[in-house]
């Protein structure tokens, strides 16, 4: 009996050790996987916060791109818009000067004319009928004509700034003699059939035409000198040559300045050498011109 309740006491002993293990352990053991549990669900938001940070940044870096991509375009844009603006500066600059000094021009000339040699022809001073009055025009004429310019360029097309390029037309008509008495051919009647000697009065004249490029000068300024490096003439002359020609072709060169006097008047002199590479036919008109013109800008 004695040792049963020792035994029983024992056992009490060990199940009250045991319980009261329990109750002291029991907290940590609840704490720690509490404790754990947290964790676990901070470790979880970290990764949710991290994949939104991530998802934040591909974002971000996407509208940094599509930003970077409109600052392209709007810097493309504002380049082409700047260009234009230049060209149509450029347009405007050219059409204002051009409606201040117009580079146009219609002009009417008047002056001297000197050939290097006498006008021989048909009906005077003859080497196939020398017979009459057999008398000889002067070399000496005065002349009229007129032309326009034609503007194609104010800086030489880029090479020489202020330096005009024009296209000039002009027609010239010339007179050395108006009462040369004519040889036989000339006679009325003509001595050949034994007429008496009366001469006619014949009028020597010359009609030119030329088509020439002219370099002006100082664009832009009053004062505006120029030059024709070569350009090309037709004379017709009158009478022919004892050949019957009429049609001479030549070289002109020519140089000279004008002056801008009052809105689009101008005021310019020139001299001009007219060469045909000597006589076509036995004529030679060989010479030059040298006079004053008055031109309109338009």
């Amino acid at each position: 009996m004695k040792n049963m309740l020792n035994k029983t006491h024992f056992i009490m002993r060990i199940f009250t050790i045991l319980f009261l293990f329990a109750i002291t352990t029991s907290p940590q053991v609840f704490a720690q996987d509490a404790a754990e549990q947290r964790i676990k669900e901070l470790e979880g938001q970290l990764q949710t916060m991290q994949r939104n940070m991530q998802t934040m940044q591909s974002g971000m870096q996407a509208m940094q791109n599509e930003l970077e991509k409109i600052k392209t375009q709007s810097s493309q844009v504002t380049q082409k818009v700047q260009a234009v603006e230049k060209i149509q500066q450029k347009e405007t600059t050219v059409t204002v000067a051009r409606n201040i000094n117009k580079n146009n021009m219609v002009f009417f000339r008047g002056g001297f004319a000197h050939n290097l040699q006498h006008h021989n022809g048909l009906t005077f001073q003859s080497n196939v009928v020398p017979v009459g009055a057999q008398d000889r025009p002067d070399k000496n004429a005065w002349y009229f004509g007129a032309g326009f310019d034609w503007n194609l360029t104010n800086d030489f097309w880029g090479i020489a700034p202020k330096t005009s390029v024009l296209a000039e037309l002009m027609f010239e008509y010339k007179e050395f003699s108006s009462h040369v008495q004519g040889n036989a051919l000339a006679n009325v009647p003509t001595q050949l059939t034994g007429g008496a000697d009366n001469p006619r009065n014949i009028t020597t004249s010359q009609l030119s035409i030329y088509a020439s490029p002219k370099i002006k000068f100082r664009e832009g300024s009053r004062f505006r000198p120029w030059i024709i490096p070569a350009g090309f003439g037709v004379h017709i002359v009158s009478p022919p040559g004892e050949s019957g020609s009429f049609f001479i072709p030549g070289v002109v060169f020519g140089g000279g300045a004008e002056y801008r006097i009052w809105k689009d008047f101008y005021a310019g002199v020139d001299a001009r050498f007219h060469l045909t590479g000597g006589k076509k036919d036995g004529v030679d008109v060989d010479g030059l011109t040298t006079g004053g013109y008055l031109g309109i800008g338009f």
